[in-house]
């Protein structure tokens, strides 16, 4: 029989969490205090068991704790001593404060940056970013919210995961959580660039003290001109006919301009106007970039839909449905590790050798997490199997050992 050349002495799993530097994870929980009073379960323990609910889609605490008691002789590669109590994970939950999981996501994020940029997307522009916010529903009033939901007069639960992507990285870089009736505008206030970006985002985003702020700072913007908006028309520029081959209806220069409470902005822009035969509209797209096509900043907003993707992906590959807890911190602290367990497999994706789509890469993530395969190896050459000799039936029946006796 020969050797198997995908076995390792380490379970998928481990191999996952040797992505994450325990030994400064552990010191950003002490500098902090996140770990005091804690004498087992400390954040990267509890780091470690929100990522095996999170691998494995549990939709209970009880199912993470026995699922994890199963395999406990393989624990100690994961770097921990036992499966927790049920009781120990619903606490730390509630009482560990989610900002841990918020700077380990951000610290594991500049650390890995330079494993993200993915060559499948053909991303021309490496300064290109992209700002939207996923509503995740809840069953429960866990966050309090002042709106009525209309149709049946209860209040709605909820919360709101406002995100920031590079578009080359096709992560998030940015992530805030709040209330779902946070105003989407606030989101951008704190959103700074370096210069030359340029940011896209949906007509929700309308603020133009802040259009104004990007334009000093040197950044460029795309979203969508919102319906009655106050402008005026400076000039029209020509259209040849391959870009209205291409789309392009009109492009022209305006002034738009609003009045704030502290002054009145005026701020130069450019309106194209384009048709988009595939879904038989017509798009008014606003920006202050003037020396691009504007066919180039019509195919730059077509390129939002990337974080809908994102968003679409999260939801299907991890466990944002059921939470293991019902307060708002847990809540947090499971969609914080959903983005890191999310984070860690765009890693190993970027860095594979053979082209995984992501989703079968997460069901192979879940149906091995804790098998003893050769994670890369396995993945990189999957139909490279070690060839076993089968065995005569007669070497099989000797073997067998039956007593039919009572």
């Amino acid at each position: 029989m020969s050797k198997s050349i995908f076995f390792t002495g380490q379970p998928v799993f481990s191999q996952l969490l040797a992505l994450i530097d325990k030994v400064s994870i552990k010191t950003l929980a002490t500098r902090s205090g996140h770990d005091r009073y804690y004498k087992y379960f400390d954040t990267y323990t509890h780091l470690v068991t929100m990522l095996y609910c999170i691998y494995n889609k549990c939709t209970s605490s009880r199912e993470v704790i026995t699922g994890m008691k199963a395999c406990q002789h393989k624990l100690s590669h994961l770097g921990m001593i036992k499966a927790p109590g049920k009781s120990t994970l619903c606490d730390a939950n509630m009482n560990r404060s989610h900002e841990v999981f918020q700077a380990i996501y951000e610290f594991l994020y500049g650390q890995h940056k330079q494993l993200l940029p993915d060559s499948r997307l053909k991303i021309r522009d490496k300064k290109l970013f992209i700002a939207d916010a996923s509503v995740i529903s809840l069953f429960q009033d866990i966050v309090r919210s002042s709106t009525k939901d209309m149709i049946n007069g209860r209040i709605k639960g909820g919360l709101k995961v406002h995100t920031l992507i590079n578009a080359s990285e096709d992560v998030a870089a940015q992530i805030k959580i709040t209330d779902v009736t946070f105003n989407d505008m606030l989101f951008l206030q704190e959103i700074n660039l370096e210069k030359g970006s340029t940011i896209v985002f949906d007509k929700g985003y309308v603020d133009y003290s802040q259009y104004e702020r990007l334009g000093d700072e040197g950044v460029f913007f795309v979203t969508r001109l919102r319906k009655g908006a106050s402008y005026e028309i400076v000039n029209t520029n020509e259209v040849s006919t391959k870009q209205q081959q291409c789309g392009v209806i009109e492009d022209k220069n305006i002034v738009l301009g609003t009045r704030t409470h502290a002054k009145k902005v005026r701020l130069d822009c450019r309106v194209i106007t384009y048709y988009d035969t595939e879904k038989d509209r017509t798009f008014e797209f606003i920006t202050n970039n003037f020396s691009l096509k504007a066919e180039r900043i019509a195919d730059i907003y077509r390129k939002r839909w990337q974080i809908e993707l994102l968003f679409k992906r999260v939801k299907q590959n991890f466990p944002l449905k059921y939470f293991l807890g019902d307060n708002e911190n847990a809540v947090k602290t499971q969609i914080w590790c959903a983005f890191i367990a999310d984070l860690l497999l765009k890693i190993v994706q970027n860095t594979l050798k053979r082209k995984w789509a992501f989703a079968n890469l997460s069901a192979m993530i879940r149906l091995h997490l804790m098998s003893y395969i050769n994670l890369f190896n396995f993945l990189n050459n999957p139909d490279k199997l070690p060839r076993f000799r089968s065995p005569s039936p007669q070497l099989v029946m000797e073997g067998l050992k039956i007593d039919f006796r009572t």
